[in-house]
């Protein structure tokens, strides 16, 4: 078995993470775009022949199913990503986790890309599942540059900047970008009143990882011996992790792995 996943940069990286610990035993490909970064100030046509372009090189390595682990390119380029890949492969994408936020009740914030706040894909979202719940759109200028830099200084200015646009009211956080996963707990911190119950943090990396088994007729083996090939590919070349992944647990997690391979 053999999963690919996507991004402009190590975004994907929980969602690969998740499926590592799902399935041990399934090959990964990881193809990203670090010399293309960032894809959120470009326009939507430029996006979708960025993604292409990162897709290509993934499918070039046969897998069974493409996760596209990044909410922009998930916004701008599903259809075209669809259109050229499946039904040879299928693809999955990433979809801010609105409705279970929503069906927790009270308040919820949606933390995202300039380039995915207020945007007509997000807005439709809200429509459809937000439950009638009061929802915040917060745009979080940097700090995906900053989780991609593994840059301490410019992750806390940035969450510290979303953190005061976000109502204390707030029950439930989504994490609208992929590479906000990699800052759980940072997040959490930074937007919990003193004295409330606990704000709850929603991701997609768990639920995309499960959806992609689902779609190549596999069922979670956790347990299953670890032995699967890591390939990287970094603006289409092949390479080793960077090392700002290896700031980040879940990189630190596939390393591990492929280094006990």
């Amino acid at each position: 078995m053999k999963i690919a996943l996507m991004d402009s940069g190590i975004g994907l990286l929980p969602t690969a993470a998740a499926v590592r610990r799902l399935r041990p035993d399934a090959d990964l490909v990881l193809s990203s775009d670090p010399e293309g970064m960032p894809w959120g100030p470009r326009t939507p046509e430029d996006i979708t022949e960025h993604a292409l372009a990162v897709a290509r090189a993934a499918a070039a390595h046969r897998p069974d199913a493409l996760i596209v682990a990044c909410n922009t390119a998930s916004v701008h380029a599903l259809p075209a990503l669809r259109a050229e890949l499946e039904p040879g492969i299928p693809v999955i994408g990433t979809v801010p986790a609105i409705k279970p936020a929503a069906a927790g009740g009270g308040s919820v914030a949606i933390w995202a890309t300039p380039a995915t706040t207020g945007s007509p894909y997000q807005r439709g979202l809200i429509r459809d599942f937000a439950d009638g719940a009061a929802v915040t759109e917060v745009p979080c200028p940097g700090l995906a540059d900053a989780v991609q830099r593994a840059d301490e200084e410019a992750i806390d200015r940035a969450i510290a900047a979303a953190a005061a646009l976000t109502p204390r009211d707030v029950r439930a956080v989504v994490l609208g970008c992929t590479h906000y996963e990699l800052l759980v707990e940072r997040i959490r911190a930074a937007v919990q009143p003193p004295g409330l119950p606990p704000v709850v943090l929603h991701g997609s990396a768990e639920a995309v990882a499960a959806q992609a088994l689902r779609r190549i007729g596999a069922s979670p083996a956790p347990a299953a011996t670890p032995g699967a090939d890591l390939t990287v590919l970094l603006s289409g070349r092949d390479s080793a992790l960077p090392a700002e992944a290896l700031a980040y647990a879940e990189g630190r997690l596939l390393e591990t792995v492929d280094a006990a391979r």
